[in-house]
């Protein structure tokens, strides 16, 4: 009767360390309020064919003939990244990644790149996933990764089109919040 007791308080002890090593480590997020936040605009000058010494990005395929929406297109980029709307502002990173258009009934990307960031203010990257459904007037994308200054970062990357110019150039303004920050 006496051994089934003290495996019982043997077993609670263990179970009472394990729970409060685990509560120890355990990071605190506040979604209300990020440990890091940037406000960055993201350029894409598209490759018309004729303008290869300003264009930062290249169509990799056609579409497909799926519907009226660039279905299929992939799009290749290396895209300066600067804290304002100027394309002519100095560079805060570069995007370097694709996107593509992935719905035949509306125009919606899906966005893979890496920001990356070489200057006295931050070193590292910050890479970036998820879908941009451009019809909406705000879109959350995920960061899931980083390195350096970055280093592991999780947050949420929040899209808002700024500038339109046909199928040339788009400008994106791009709310990044940083919710776990090493």
């Amino acid at each position: 009767m006496k051994a089934p007791l003290n495996t019982l308080r043997y077993t609670l002890f263990v179970l009472f360390l394990v729970s409060q090593s685990v509560l120890s480590v355990q990071k605190t997020m506040n979604p209300k309020r990020p440990c890091k936040r940037f406000i960055l605009y993201y350029h894409d000058i598209i490759l018309n064919g004729t303008d290869t010494s300003n264009a930062t990005s290249a169509a990799a395929t056609t579409p497909t003939k799926l519907g009226d929406f660039v279905f299929g297109l992939l799009v290749v980029f290396d895209d300066p990244v600067t804290k304002n709307q100027s394309l002519q502002s100095p560079p805060a990173a570069q995007a370097q990644g694709f996107y593509f258009y992935d719905m035949k009934t509306t125009y919606n990307a899906w966005f893979a790149y890496t920001l990356i960031f070489n200057s006295t203010e931050h070193k590292g990257t910050i890479n970036i996933m998820g879908a941009d459904m451009m019809m909406e007037k705000t879109r959350d994308l995920s960061v899931v990764g980083g390195t350096g200054d970055f280093f592991m970062a999780r947050g949420i990357a929040t899209f808002e089109t700024d500038a339109v110019e046909g199928f040339k150039y788009f400008r994106l303004k791009m709310d990044i919040k940083l919710y776990e920050c090493y």
